[in-house]
């Protein structure tokens, strides 16, 4: 019934196997990918035709994890997925970034491709499996994919590196780097580092590209039992005298308009020509003439303006915006821009604008994450925004999609290294970024604007943070280095090197390849232009502010950290909480306590925070014997009166213990609500408190029981 391909390698010291011909027979392609024993199911379908007017290449990718993979049953009402989580969407971009630049050019059919964790072993990340398991699906299919692609992940402790580190190792290391590529290139690297140099960063890629080797060479030797025919691609060539008529109408055109440096200017211009353009193919069409569909033409227009900006930066070494290959724009930063914001900063280089706003909270603001892997807290978060009036469009609000996440994920990791542990700084951290300008590298403007808000707000950060987008122009033995780039550099480019870090090392670096054919040498310019270009912005933030506030802004609430005893944390708590319930109600703070005794309260103000403190000292407490301490008469009794004097705590004052001197009624010194000092005589067995006032000065508080024994031995002699 069944015709099973199987093949499988030792890889990182555990079996990586692909099978196929099982299971979901009835889609184009179906890999089981098996890591240890990390399963993922990935389908690929496309349409057998192309939808009219298709103008580019449709291609979704998704990554779903079932929590059944790790013998869970879904948080929350429904108990069923949901929504995709944020770990299945940056998942999902890993995927599509190698694979998206090796479908043929001319392919434009609606292509699914689906990737399901069906088991989870909690040691093998299910991304790596995934990605391997996509290029195969996409190997065997038929589908026009030139590929093979492999993946790995490289972690990076004491000098060495790793291949495909388990989770639990990856809590220890310095590097978290993931990379795919062909035989001969690589495609994609995504990383957060512990500030590394380039040396070791680009070693990383170097090793994780030739660990993934023998996984291509798997795929291939699979593809050769399993693949199916190859799908005909019809490739439409263009005649000469439609390539003369459009350099006629559109080329000077779009020359002068790469000639304008400002954004707007530039796109008005560009709108104008192809405008034109279009207008002269269908005065052509109507006229009966045999001409281009709109489509073609717009194809034809994207091809000529590629090639006027790529051969203006490779023979003049000038960009769009008339600057150098290495120079980066005019920057402008400042912070404390929001006057009831914790901490805030607009920073601006050319004509990409962040204002990136930081909150400061308590650990009851920590995110709570449910995944496959178990739930967890998570005390950092960054949301990047990108709305469109940023680019100068009027469309619809949207939530965030996957960019939005993906460039969002790209700054958290490029500031999450530079944080202060919990135990320095118990703040939760939330930092939103709102991108109001937009012409290239917005993300890396979020981790520069991240930086200053945070420290603008106090946030004790090891060492500012800044970021830069790198470009790349490639033309046969010709290659150009972009500092950062425009965005329309970026559109019509061979590459998007995003590079973030300190003066010390590298912290984020995310780099997708259009091209193939990217050498050890063209990513060692790279990173080396990248570094300059990076000390360059660093200086221009410290013009704004140069390292962290000395103490969190008079917004942001104050937070004291203190250990009780483990035994009192039911008592501070309550039965029911009402307990810790009164202690916020009455001082108006924030209490958080941990299993291990650690308490956390935050106040807006000084006196709050005092009051909170006080309330739980006074439950946590132990009265010592000898020692003296103010109270408040609670209870008049014929024998005494009970006087509070540490937290709930009660003590008796016996009548014989009110006044040096025999008293007939307490009542002739005391009275209920009087403020009293009193010395602790005795602790029973039972807890019961006996007190002194006789023995303490009232004024004073001085401990007179030497005193009273002199005057009463004079007496008696």
């Amino acid at each position: 019934m069944f015709k099973v391909t199987k093949r499988e390698i030792q890889w990182g010291g555990r079996t990586l196997s692909l099978e196929t011909g099982k299971i979901a027979r009835q889609a184009d392609a179906t890999v089981l990918a098996r890591y240890g024993d990390t399963v993922v199911m990935v389908n690929v379908v496309a349409a057998k035709a192309v939808k009219p007017g298709q103008d580019f290449f449709p291609l979704t990718v998704n990554y779903i994890e079932k929590t059944y993979a790790a013998g869970k049953i879904p948080g929350g009402f429904f108990k069923r997925e949901g929504r995709p989580t944020e770990k299945e969407t940056l998942t999902s971009r890993l995927i599509d970034r190698p694979l998206r630049p090796l479908f043929h050019d001319a392919f434009r059919n609606e292509t699914q491709v689906t990737c399901t964790l069906l088991s989870h072993d909690s040691e093998n990340n299910g991304d790596i499996v995934a990605l391997v398991g996509a290029s195969a699906a996409l190997t065997l299919s038929g589908i026009p994919f030139m590929g093979p692609v492999g993946g790995a992940r490289v972690g990076y402790k004491d000098g060495e590196f790793i291949l495909n580190p388990t989770l639990a190792q990856m809590a220890e290391q310095d590097l978290d780097l993931v990379v795919a590529g062909t035989a001969s290139s690589v495609l994609m690297v995504e990383s957060q580092a512990k500030e590394l140099s380039e040396e070791v960063m680009l070693g990383a890629v170097v090793f994780g590209h030739e660990q993934m080797q023998p996984v291509i060479d798997m795929i291939i030797s699979l593809a050769e039992e399993a693949a199916k025919e190859p799908w005909e691609i019809q490739e439409k060539t263009t005649e000469k005298h439609i390539l003369d008529k459009l350099s006629g109408v559109a080329e000077a055109g779009l020359r002068d308009a790469y000639k304008l440096t400002v954004k707007q200017e530039r796109v008005a211009a560009l709108s104008n020509v192809k405008s034109a353009t279009k207008a002269a193919f269908a005065a052509d069409r109507e006229a009966g003439l045999e001409v281009p569909s709109e489509t073609e033409v717009a194809d034809l227009l994207k091809k000529l303006e590629s090639k006027i900006v790529r051969r203006q930066a490779i023979e003049t070494k000038k960009r769009i915006d008339g600057r150098g290959l290495a120079d980066v724009r005019r920057i402008e930063c400042e912070v404390g821009v929001l006057p009831r914001a914790h901490g805030s900063a607009l920073f601006t280089r050319g004509e990409t604008q962040a204002l990136v706003v930081a909150t400061l909270g308590t650990s009851q603001d920590e995110q709570i994450i449910d995944t496959v892997d178990g739930d967890y807290r998570e005390n950092f978060m960054l949301h990047y925004n990108f709305p469109p009036y940023s680019v100068g469009e009027a469309t619809m609000l949207r939530a965030p999609g996957r960019r939005e996440i993906g460039h969002g994920k790209l700054a958290w990791r490029a500031l999450r290294g530079l944080l202060p542990g919990k135990d320095a700084f118990p703040y939760t951290i939330r930092l939103v970024s709102e991108i109001t300008e937009s012409n290239g590298s917005s993300s890396m403007a979020s981790v520069c604007g991240g930086s200053l808000a945070m420290m603008d707000a106090g946030v004790p950060l090891h060492a500012p943070v800044a970021g830069i987008a790198m470009g790349l122009i490639k033309d046969e033995d010709a290659f150009v280095v972009l500092s950062d780039i425009l965005g329309d550099e970026d559109h019509l480019g061979d590459m998007d090197f995003k590079v973030a870090g300190t003066d010390h090392g590298v912290t984020a670096l995310q780099m997708d390849i259009k091209i193939d054919g990217i050498t050890k040498e063209i990513m060692q310019v790279a990173l080396a232009q990248a570094h300059e270009g990076r000390k360059h912005i660093l200086a221009e933030m410290a013009k704004a502010i140069a390292h962290s506030r000395d103490s969190v802004n008079s917004n942001a609430p104050k937070i004291t950290t203190i250990m009780i005893p483990r035994d009192k944390i039911r008592e501070v708590i309550g039965s029911g909480g009402k307990v810790i319930r009164e202690i916020c109600e009455v001082s108006g703070a924030k209490v958080d306590i941990e299993d291990d005794g650690t308490v956390r309260v935050s106040a807006v103000n000084e006196e709050s925070g005092k009051k909170a403190l006080d309330m739980i000292y006074g439950i946590v407490a132990v009265p010592e014997i000898g020692h003296i301490y103010e109270g408040k008469v609670v209870k008049i009794v014929d024998f005494g009166a009970f006087v509070n004097f540490m937290g709930s705590r009660d003590g008796l004052v016996h009548i014989s213990e009110i006044v040096p001197k025999r008293l007939e009624k307490v009542t002739d010194v005391l009275n209920e609500g009087d403020a009293v000092k009193v010395k602790v005589l005795e602790i029973d067995p039972r807890g019961k408190v006996r007190l002194s006032m006789k023995v303490v000065n009232q004024e004073t508080g001085e401990d007179i029981t030497e005193e009273l024994a002199a005057q009463k031995k004079s007496a008696n002699a």
